[in-house]
């Protein structure tokens, strides 16, 4: 490897709203890497191809939407932890030899708990996800790290929930699941919201914005995954309502920061990684 320049990237589609390139370049410039990171558009069905033809500059990959659970057949490892969710967002790529290594793994369970911690959870007896993808399981997840075993989860399909149902018997969390997308189920789901310690929406902005209005009072942490925009609909309702919010670059920089300790094996620069999120 001497004289070659290693790679990584983030895969996603779409993906030009994608905030890791900031993170992790930030970091390579903290550690005195000379290393490229890059955006990189690949849906799931160009996601075989694009993995096989990984050479031996790369040395990982960060995977958003749609990709965390179509990646996991392509691992030839796969850590605990994305395991028991049954999703991964980091690909560490090791060469030994001329044979490569694909280790899957998950760090969004990590930026959910740190993320709320940040915020003065350091329990949660009561929470709420709404969404039922495959972050929404990783939030079952930090959830059940932070003491809450039986969350409330709102999903627009039961039978899509499937999965997160399957995955959270395998972490021993028993949710919940209520309906969600109706006008009368959307106003009942705002009354639980303001009751609860933590809620995590993991929907698109425009999805939530329908319960910003029944959000009549507040008293716990919301985290918001979407992070464009920075306050989501349901973000400012609940502000207004008097509850924390806790915006979803905080998730995604705690995130990174373990993504850099996996793909680099050095410590994630976080501060520095914080200080270049700050100048977007």
């Amino acid at each position: 490897m001497t004289g070659q320049v290693r790679r990584a990237g983030v895969l996603g589609h779409p993906i030009s709203h994608s905030l890791s390139p900031v993170l992790h370049r930030a970091a390579y410039r903290a550690l005195g890497l000379d290393w490229e990171y890059d955006a990189y558009d690949v849906t799931e069905e160009q996601l075989p191809d694009f993995v096989r033809g990984l050479g031996i500059e790369w040395a990982g990959l960060s995977l958003t939407m749609p990709l965390k659970v179509a990646a996991m057949p392509l691992m030839d490892f796969i850590e605990p932890m994305a395991k028991l969710v049954g999703a991964l967002n980091t690909v560490v790529v090791q060469h030994v030899g001329s044979t490569r290594h694909l280790i899957g793994a998950n760090t969004d369970v990590h930026g959910i708990v740190a993320a709320l911690r940040e915020a003065g959870i350091e329990r949660a007896e009561s929470a709420v996800v709404i969404g039922a993808g495959a972050t929404a399981t990783s939030t079952l997840a930090a959830l059940g790290q932070l003491g809450c075993t039986a969350p409330v989860v709102a999903a627009r399909s039961r039978a899509r929930a499937g999965g997160l149902v399957r995955a959270a018997s395998r972490m021993g969390v028993s949710p919940s699941l209520v309906p969600l997308g109706e006008p009368q189920a959307d106003a009942a789901l705002g009354e639980r919201l303001s009751h609860a310690d933590v809620v995590v929406s993991t929907i698109p902005a425009s999805a939530g914005a329908a319960l910003a209005p029944s959000l009549l009072d507040a008293s716990g942490v919301l985290l918001d995954v979407v992070y464009d925009p920075p306050v989501t609909p349901l973000a400012a309702g609940w502000i207004k309502a008097g509850g924390t919010f806790v915006g979803g670059q905080r998730m995604l920089l705690h995130q990174a920061s373990e993504q850099v300790r996996l793909i680099t094996g050095q410590k994630g620069p976080i501060a520095a990684m914080d200080a270049a999120l700050s100048q977007v």
